[in-house]
């Protein structure tokens, strides 16, 4: 037969053999690259041996002529070679594209997983990629919070020495003043500068007294030793011995809901709290108004509010009123101590209770609710 008619079937027959092998090349690219590679060494055996067959046939002989045999694995090595080429090129893509999407990680952006990778491999190497790049977002992330706290919260310690400084000048301006009057010996009536003396150092006393406390909150080492006690019992204790402080100033203290309930708390950390909470609210209520108690059980839980008519606390510092320090509308507002330390001190003490505590408006004034865990008993 002609060389060249034989040629061309070995070819028409090669590229069949190659169109087959790109096909099963394609339905592998979820594989393992090494099931490709022996994809490719078997199209090129099947297409070798196909031709040569066809040929045998066609010269209906098993002794093919040298030209034939060579023509017939020339072809055949060719399209391998092409179909080898292709795969190649498929893996080499694949790689630049991984790479490409790769260096996005090194520019602080997400990773991009690229589509229709040539192997498993490659494939599995994306994913993993994906997981990292996801993990050094979050890490960025939360460091970009942690720093944002940090930062906050060097602000509140700066602001926090400062108010501390500027509040302990006065009772020590008062004392110095009271001190060197006595030296120069122009005091009238002793008795009333030893009160005088007595109240600054009150004031002192209560501000490192509050300074401390936070600290330990602050740093995790509060000591509590809860036991089971009647938070109606407690509360009304509070408001009977604050009753006459409030009368004093034409306040009207009352408990007006009080529901029988008992919690697991520390009674004196939690004394101080409500302690703070009334004594806050008798300071800035108006002369002539009410600052009324509630207690009641719901859900699992004790609430108790303690609600005064001061007119409220704006909107925008709502979300402030617990910070240390807190200053609203030109004074300090809501402060146990003139550190302003107080509610700051209330969210810690009721937080390591496992509670919470929020403040709200109400009509002429505020309400501030804690709410702490009931007794299983």
């Amino acid at each position: 037969m002609n060389l060249a008619l034989i040629a061309l079937i070995t070819v028409c027959e090669s590229l069949g053999v190659g169109l087959i092998g790109l096909v099963v090349l394609r339905l592998l690219r979820n594989y393992p690259v090494g099931y490709s590679l022996v994809a490719v060494i078997i199209i090129t055996v099947a297409a070798i041996n196909t031709s040569t067959v066809t040929a045998v046939l066609l010269e209906r002989s098993a002794e093919l002529p040298a030209g034939v045999v060579l023509a017939v694995v020339l072809i055949a090595g060719v399209v391998a070679i092409g179909i080898g080429l292709l795969l190649g090129r498929s893996v080499m893509n694949g790689s630049r594209r991984l790479a490409d999407a790769t260096r996005s990680l090194g520019l602080q952006q997400r990773f991009r997983q690229p589509e229709d990778l040539p192997s498993a491999e490659f494939a599995e190497l994306a994913r993993e990629l994906w997981i990292t790049s996801d993990k050094l977002a979050e890490s960025r992330r939360r460091e970009a919070e942690s720093r944002r706290r940090e930062q906050a919260l060097d602000a509140s310690r700066r602001q926090l020495v400062a108010w501390i400084s500027h509040d302990l000048r006065s009772p020590l301006a008062r004392l110095r003043a009271v001190t060197e009057s006595i030296e120069d010996g122009v005091v009238d009536d002793l008795q009333d500068y030893c009160g005088k003396i007595r109240a600054d150092t009150e004031i002192l006393s209560g501000m490192v007294d509050d300074l401390f406390e936070l600290s330990r909150i602050q740093s995790g080492v509060l000591n509590l030793n809860p036991r089971q006690v009647a938070l109606d019992d407690l509360l009304s204790d509070e408001v009977a011995a604050l009753g006459v402080v409030a009368g004093e100033r034409g306040i009207d203290l009352r408990a007006r809901t009080i529901e029988p309930v008992v919690v697991d708390v520390d009674d004196r950390a939690i004394t101080r709290v409500f302690n703070n909470l009334l004594g806050n609210a008798i300071r800035y209520a108006p002369e002539g108004s009410a600052v009324t108690v509630d207690i009641r059980a719901t859900a699992g839980w004790a609430a108790v509010s303690v609600s005064d008519e001061c007119g409220g606390i704006p909107e925008a510092d709502l979300g402030s009123v617990f910070d240390m320090g807190w200053r609203g509308e030109d004074k300090r507002t809501f402060g146990s101590s003139g550190g302003g330390l107080g509610l700051a001190i209330v969210q810690g003490l009721v937080h390591a209770h496992s509670g919470t505590v929020s403040v709200r408006n109400v009509p002429g004034g505020c309400c501030f609710e804690v709410r702490l865990p009931l007794s299983a008993q």
